[in-house]
């Protein structure tokens, strides 16, 4: 079975792609898409430099985690379908651009991490890989490094966000606290993407039709998620109140 953001290429490929697509980008759009692209941009000096376990599965995982985006992002220009997590975001970016960027940021992360990011490990891990208790040992390794990369960057993008904000005064004294939230709130979601991924692939071992069906599921969860994020109100409480990330049930 073939899965979504299957993709070829280099990490270098990559970068280049993301660039040319932020110069094509206006408004609310953007936000996302220059934060992710510094993220990627991390994520790969931490291959190159050895910090991961096995720097070849995790640039086969970043050129699919991130092809799951940009199709969904070059559909929706095209005006083609995309799943209904990313639907909701890119609506949200076109109807309310004045929105703060901060807001925009945390749609898109929501869509891209807890909709792609179980799609782009069950690519990545082979049933074989989820039988094997050494290889997933070492999976679930990276899959945690790869978090501490990410936390080391919430610092320096809020100060990418800020700059690019009507920064309120009651903003600047919260700072301290919601990058404290920030971090929190990727790990929690991390955590139960990796559990999502273990139920999918049980899903994949039935055949393709019981995976295309607990993915409509996921699809289904996400895209409340982000509508719910979407809605009237504090962002951050609502996230503090009820997580960032979404759980599928195993049956």
């Amino acid at each position: 079975m073939r899965m979504r953001g299957m993709c070829a290429g280099t990490l270098d490929d990559l970068v280049g792609r993301m660039e040319r697509e932020l110069d094509g980008l206006d408004g609310a759009r953007r936000h996302f898409h220059a934060t992710y692209l510094r993220t990627t941009r991390a994520v790969v000096a931490e291959i190159e430099r050895g910090g991961f376990a096995d720097g070849a599965w995790l640039t086969r995982w970043d050129l699919v985690f991130a092809s799951l985006y940009l199709d969904a992002l070059d559909a929706d220009r095209r005006g083609a379908p995309v799943s209904e997590p990313w639907r909701v975001a890119f609506s949200v970016a076109d109807r309310e651009p004045d929105l703060p960027p901060l807001r925009h940021v945390l749609f898109g992360m929501n869509a891209h991490i807890n909709y792609d990011l179980p799609q782009a490990l069950v690519a990545v891990v082979s049933s074989a890989d989820f039988d094997d208790p050494a290889v997933l040992r070492g999976r679930e390794a990276d899959h945690r490094h790869l978090d501490s990369v990410l936390q080391s960057r919430v610092a320096a993008e809020g100060a990418e966000i800020g700059a690019v904000s009507r920064v309120r005064r009651v903003d600047r004294l919260l700072g301290p606290a919601n990058r404290a939230a920030t971090r929190r709130f990727v790990a929690e979601s991390r955590a139960k993407v990796w559990r999502n991924a273990v139920v999918l692939d049980r899903a994949r071992r039935g055949g393709p039709e019981g995976y295309v069906v607990k993915l409509a599921e996921l699809e289904r969860l996400c895209a409340a998620k982000v509508r719910e994020l979407a809605a009237p109100g504090p962002v951050l409480l609502k996230l503090a109140r009820r997580g960032f990330g979404v759980l599928l049930p195993e049956a």
